[in-house]
């Protein structure tokens, strides 16, 4: 931490927001995802097969896309386009909510949110890597995908409140703009990036005095 924040300085709290905000959006629906399908009056068969088998295949692919764009264009603006991404997919849930069971509305919903949970995913763990020392990577990547998962994991234990109040529709449509924040900061900091003045962390000291044999 000492590390962290001595390369960082008060930019730090930007760099904390993204990672904690980032993926709030996918994490505090999940909660809700299956009980809608229940809802919804799909088998246990089609959600399996769909939601589960088709919808890893799709995180893989995902995945591979992200990786892909990372090496093409860096990574914040695959960053920013996952942050995106993350969030306007809930909006596929709100609508299937409305389309009374039909597969092919679950197959374009789970295409979606997957294909961009993949492509989020895979350029989310390069740039948190990218912000660790390499003297502290197992400490400082474990405080971050920590800090990643527990604001989302805090909000998913109030969505069955939510739709019970609200119904199913405006739960997604709140899932999505939780994501604004995130997509906010990395802009922030894709700006800032290219300001005159940017900013860039301090790298750790190195002791180059020589020793003797």
């Amino acid at each position: 931490l000492v590390d962290f924040l001595g390369r960082y300085g008060w930019f730090a709290m930007v760099v904390l927001g993204v990672v904690a905000s980032f993926r709030i959006s996918d994490i505090a629906m999940a909660s809700m995802a299956n009980p809608l399908y229940i809802d919804l009056g799909y088998s246990k068969a089609v959600i399996a097969n769909i939601s589960g088998a088709y919808g890893l295949a799709m995180t893989m692919l995902g995945a591979v896309l992200g990786g892909a764009l990372a090496a093409r264009y860096g990574l914040m603006r695959p960053l920013l386009a996952g942050a995106v991404l993350a969030a306007t997919t809930n909006l596929l849930f709100a609508w299937m909510a409305g389309q009374g069971g039909a597969a092919w509305a679950l197959v374009i919903t789970i295409s979606a949110d997957n294909l961009s949970g993949g492509l989020a995913g895979s350029v989310f763990i390069a740039w948190l890597s990218s912000l660790t020392n390499t003297a502290y990577t197992a400490t400082q990547y474990a405080l971050f995908s920590s800090l990643m998962t527990l604001p989302g994991k805090f909000l998913s234990g109030f969505g069955g409140i939510v739709v019970d109040a609200l119904g199913y529709p405006s739960f997604f449509v709140i899932s999505a703009v939780l994501g604004l924040p995130a997509i906010w900061l990395i802009v922030f900091l894709m700006r800032r990036a290219q300001s005159p003045g940017r900013w860039t962390p301090r790298r750790p000291r190195m002791d180059t005095r020589r020793t003797d044999p």
